[in-house]
């Protein structure tokens, strides 16, 4: 059992092109492992694994540097950086997919330098599951191990999905991708195949709908926090995953009351995130920010 207490991120770091009904950006910070760093930062020392592309700003690495993100294992590869273009309406539940971009993401191989091989915590965003699976074999022994994925894999690399569940510790998906890769649509059914598959833990994100944790003996919801004002929802599911397996990092335990605190910091970091686009609201954050937020909301909830 390792007791490093670094978490050790894999996913994308790319550039996005996004509009809302109040607002747009073009060639944003934007990414999985981007966002999930942004709010894991905050509990435990965070190391990205990524590749960008020679066009990939400069500036947007420092950011990450400065915000206390280990970048060093972000590869710069010949070529463009992957880019995602799309548009939210005012159901801000559902982004629709204008373009994507592979680019240099298309023949991402994760090699984990030697320094990022003893990580405790490990989280494989939302990449080829095939590729989640090579970079799990990489790591010596880590405490905590957790997934993300979504409905393309679940479509076309079902059976590698499959095998990655029997490794890891802690999936999150959405509604609809637990749906669809267990055919069931009952949330509760949905999550208790999933739990049959390897993970102790499931966490099943529902937008502005809040969140639904599952473990065998325990289910815990949560609403999302109530705002006046969202501008963007992109990066929020990976948001909160950063918050969520950030406090467990941190903590050290994985019980009952680990992972409702950990939904709730992780809920907390998500609605900071949609206030803005980009990292634009939660580069600027202080801890004294979130356990403001972390507080309200477990006032707004308790009865």
């Amino acid at each position: 059992m390792g007791t490093d207490r670094s978490i050790l991120a894999v996913g994308s770091v790319a550039l996005d092109n996004v509009r809302t009904p109040f607002g747009r950006v073009s060639e944003a910070l934007g990414g999985s492992a981007t966002y999930f760093g942004a709010a894991a930062r905050f509990f435990a020392p965070v190391r990205l694994v990524a590749v960008v592309g020679r066009d990939f700003p400069e500036r947007h690495l420092g950011l990450l540097r400065r915000l206390g993100v280990d970048t060093s294992a972000v590869q710069r590869a010949s070529g463009r950086t992957f880019r995602w273009k799309g548009y939210y309406g005012y159901d801000l539940n559902n982004a629709r997919t204008l373009k994507t971009e592979l680019n240099v993401f298309s023949a991402f191989d994760p090699q984990l330098p030697e320094t990022h091989r003893t990580a405790g915590t490990v989280f494989l965003a939302n990449i080829d599951p095939d590729l989640q699976l090579k970079v799990l074999r990489q790591v010596r022994s880590p405490r905590l191990v957790a997934c993300d994925t979504m409905n393309f894999w679940i479509e076309n690399k079902k059976p590698s999905l499959l095998k990655l569940l029997s490794k890891v510790d802690i999936l999150l998906c959405n509604d609809s991708e637990v749906r669809e890769l267990s055919g069931e649509y009952n949330l509760i059914r949905a999550a208790r195949w999933a739990l049959s598959k390897g993970p102790k833990v499931v966490v099943i994100k529902k937008g502005e709908h809040g969140v639904a944790c599952f473990t065998r003996q325990m289910v815990f919801c949560v609403p999302a926090f109530l705002l006046e004002q969202v501008y963007d929802p992109t990066g929020a599911g990976d948001t909160f995953a950063g918050g969520f397996i950030g406090t467990l990092a941190k903590g050290g335990r994985v019980d009952a009351a680990s992972l409702r605190r950990a939904v709730i910091y992780g809920s907390v970091l998500a609605s900071y995130n949609v206030e803005s686009f980009s990292l634009n609201r939660v580069a600027g954050l202080k801890y004294a920010d979130i356990q403001l937020r972390f507080k309200a909301l477990r006032a707004m909830t308790r009865f």
